[in-house]
């Protein structure tokens, strides 16, 4: 599966409706800047969340989002690997399918992230 299609297949899309809801999207980016920002938790221990998250809710758009976002953040793959466990363990069957499309998405992006 090629993660950067997606990404580029849903950059379309939310242009559009960007277009159509500005006052939404805007804050909707607003929050996730002031959410990902770097505080008590780092930066990337948050996109490992979200990355966590993204796979609990079998959201495409979301696992490329955020295994691009933690690479960038400098996570590593065994840190992936091992949030995908915990993942798996709160998830169930679903996080056997989603995960390993997370780590894959990691690994797409942790080759082309700049160094943090």
């Amino acid at each position: 599966m090629d993660h950067q299609h997606i990404q580029v297949d849903l950059a379309g899309p939310a242009k559009a409706l960007r277009a159509e809801i500005p006052e939404v999207m805007g804050a909707f980016a607003r929050l996730s800047r002031s959410a990902m920002a770097e505080g008590e938790l780092t930066t990337a221990t948050k996109e490992l969340i979200a990355l966590a998250i993204a796979i609990t809710r079998e959201c495409d758009g979301c696992v490329v989002a955020h295994a691009r976002g933690a690479a960038r953040q400098g996570a590593t793959r065994s840190q992936v690997a091992e949030m995908i466990g915990v993942t798996i363990l709160m998830n169930g069957g679903p996080g056997t399918v989603w995960g390993p499309r997370a780590l894959e998405a990691f690994d797409q992006f942790s080759a082309t992230a700049p160094a943090s």
